[in-house]
């Protein structure tokens, strides 16, 4: 006997469809972050930027097996990340994807993201158990693919913007990191902002710090690697505890949301920056309300906030979970309740948006 289903009556089957297919979309998109972090770890990406090719050839040129470069590259056409042309059967990167997937220099280099993301769905089970506990998870509890990837997606930008355009939007700060300044980079993670600023300001002084032991020993390794450890030195601090005072510029990339008592960090910046000093904020770029932030960035982001940002707020003292969206508006609260009077965005980009806060 056949039987048939009934749909609830007033239901829209022809709607109920496209979100079926829009969901399964959704899944290859997910998977797609697996196969992303592959052809990047095994330099598939790389092999296609010099020409079209097959899954033999693919699999020649990286060492790697027939097999697997095959269904990758269908899979990799089926997205639209590589093309296909029939009647050869060979696959196509192309050039501007080929920038965005191999090219680290560029600001537009995503594997970063796409390693982060899947660092961060990883320990999803860990955060369903802190949603229902109400905890949080810390950042050092995460694998190494959430700490690698944030650099690798966050560093490109810092190299592209931080001393071009960054530091120059705010008001003298450039002259006096000319000159020679004293500068704090608080949530420094593995360095990567400290060290750009020292390479570019040979007469300045810089103090990294972060509350993540391993980042910072990566960070030291960075430092000598660049030649810049003379200048720069690094501490495990959290930012309500980094040593020193009368900084000239205190800096804070991308992590002044992650933090459990951002309001208290931001009184212990007051306490340590000169009178007359500086605090850039780099944080993501975001508006003041959700429907602000209903946008491609925003909703990555707010992917991160649940899954990664806001669990490491919380697994802190306080745990105001500022999230990965918060705004200027909030930014702004943040900082003025913790002693500062001025207040600016000063520039942006898709990702980002850069703050000047002066006491």
């Amino acid at each position: 006997m056949m039987t048939t289903v009934e749909e609830p009556v007033g239901l829209d089957v022809d709607t109920l469809m496209a979100f079926v297919l829009r969901a399964v979309d959704e899944v290859g998109a997910t998977l797609n972050a697996g196969l992303v972090v592959m052809g990047d770890e095994l330099g598939y990406y790389r092999a296609m930027a010099t020409g079209p090719t097959t899954p033999a050839r693919l699999a020649h040129d990286t060492g790697t097996a027939e097999t697997y470069a095959r269904e990758w590259l269908a899979a990799q056409a089926a997205g639209g990340f590589v093309a296909l042309d029939p009647v050869s059967g060979e696959y196509t990167l192309p050039p501007e994807h080929a920038v965005a997937l191999t090219d680290e220099q560029s600001p537009a280099f995503l594997p970063g993201l796409f390693q982060l993301a899947l660092g961060t769905l990883a320990d999803t089970g860990r955060v369903v158990g802190a949603a229902r506990a109400g905890g949080g998870l810390g950042w050092h509890e995460h694998g190494p693919d959430v700490h690698v990837g944030c650099e690798r997606f966050f560093r490109p930008s810092y190299h592209a913007h931080l001393v071009s355009e960054w530091l120059p939007a705010l008001d003298g700060v450039v002259e006096r990191l000319e000159r020679g300044a004293r500068v704090a980079d608080i949530g420094c993670g593995h360095g990567a902002s400290t060290v750009i600023m020292a390479q570019a300001f040979p007469a300045s002084t810089f103090v990294g710090s972060d509350y993540h032991a391993a980042s910072i020993a990566h960070a030291r390794r960075r430092a000598e690697e660049a030649g810049v450890a003379d200048r720069v030195d690094f501490e495990v601090a959290p930012a309500q505890e980094f040593g020193g005072s009368g900084f000239d510029l205190v800096t804070t990339f991308d992590a002044l949301h992650d933090m459990g008592d951002p309001v208290g960090a931001a009184r212990h910046v007051r306490s340590a920056i000169a009178d007359d000093g500086t605090w850039m904020v780099v944080e993501p770029m975001a508006g003041d309300s959700v429907h602000d932030n209903l946008t491609a960035v925003g909703r990555v982001y707010y992917g991160f906030s649940t899954l990664l940002c806001t669990p490491a707020s919380l697994s802190q003292d306080v745990g105001l979970a500022l999230g990965t969206q918060a705004g200027p508006a909030r930014l702004r609260d943040v900082v003025t309740t913790g002693g500062f009077t001025r207040f600016a965005q000063v520039a942006q980009t898709p990702f980002n948006q850069v703050l000047e806060v002066r006491p």
